[in-house]
């Protein structure tokens, strides 16, 4: 199933994509999309049900993130090779955790707002995970087993923030608008193999990043798997699985980085795609 939410900041609606490309609305059936709704049951009812009698929503509302009530973002930094090789570090020999704000949580096509004072705003897509039952201490056989479903993310970063003010790398990841997700939440058993999804990125139509899964250093039963040892894992909690290479920071000859004005297209495979324009602070 592709889960999403539409309609205005704070007053979404749940709903559900069906196979057609229609928008149906799920009030009815559900409050919204958020941790209570994540669960295996929960799924599986909705997937039982005849979409085709839920109303259409007609026109083109804008979309949110497509779960709400989420309890924390944790990143993993650093998981492809050829990011880190760009950003001249060396491949991490565990994964690289970061948390992101929830208050930067934004719909897929709104914009990003670069901060007053921020001069090396840069894009990342990635692979986010859904989390649908509390994963505390899993092994990593059994880690999948908590996933809920996958959607598209943009972690969008202030490399300036988050490199050359000190302390950690939260500072330059928490920025309202850095979290654009969606625009649906994919279920597990439609996503099939989350190691088998290509990744990219355009920003005023040039294509800078284009990766794939297949090329994680850490898959996502390891990375579930590892956070779930340092802290609990809620339903509704997100993971961002880091990105591949082509960020602004590494790019040739030298670097360069997002201003108003710029757009951002993104995608990936099955998990639909995301377009952002650049706005001042």
């Amino acid at each position: 199933m592709k889960l999403l939410r539409y309609g205005q900041p704070g007053a979404e609606r749940p709903g559900l994509l069906d196979a057609t490309g229609t928008l149906r609305d799920l009030s009815m059936l559900l409050p919204d999309i958020g941790p209570a709704q994540l669960s295996p049951r929960t799924l599986s009812a909705l997937a039982a049900i005849d979409v085709s009698r839920l109303p259409p929503v007609y026109g083109t509302p804008r979309l949110g993130s497509p779960v709400g009530g989420v309890g924390k973002i944790v990143c993993v930094g650093l998981n492809y090779a050829d990011h880190a090789r760009e950003a001249g570090l060396q491949p991490p020999a565990e994964p690289v955790l970061f948390m992101k704000a929830v208050t930067a949580l934004s719909g897929p096509h709104d914009d990003v707002r670069i901060p007053a004072g921020a001069v090396k705003t840069d894009w990342e897509v990635e692979l986010g995970i859904v989390i649908g039952t509390r994963a505390r201490n899993v092994a990593k056989a059994q880690a999948l087993e908590h996933v809920a479903g996958y959607v598209l993310a943009n972690d969008v970063s202030e490399r300036a923030w988050q490199m050359e003010r000190g302390g950690q790398w939260d500072k330059g990841k928490s920025h309202d608008t850095f979290a654009p997700i969606g625009p649906w939440l994919v279920t597990s058993d439609e996503v099939g193999d989350p190691h088998a999804i290509d990744l990219w990125l355009e920003v005023n139509g040039r294509r800078v990043q284009n990766g794939s899964t297949r090329n994680f250093i850490f898959d996502v039963p390891t990375v579930v798997s590892y956070i779930s040892e340092f802290m609990t894992l809620e339903p509704g909690d997100l993971i961002l699985t880091g990105t591949p290479a082509g960020v602004g920071l590494g790019q040739k000859p030298a670097p360069w980085f997002l201003k108003p004005g710029d757009v951002m297209r993104l995608g990936a495979t099955g998990l639909g795609e995301q377009v952002q324009k650049c706005v001042g602070g």
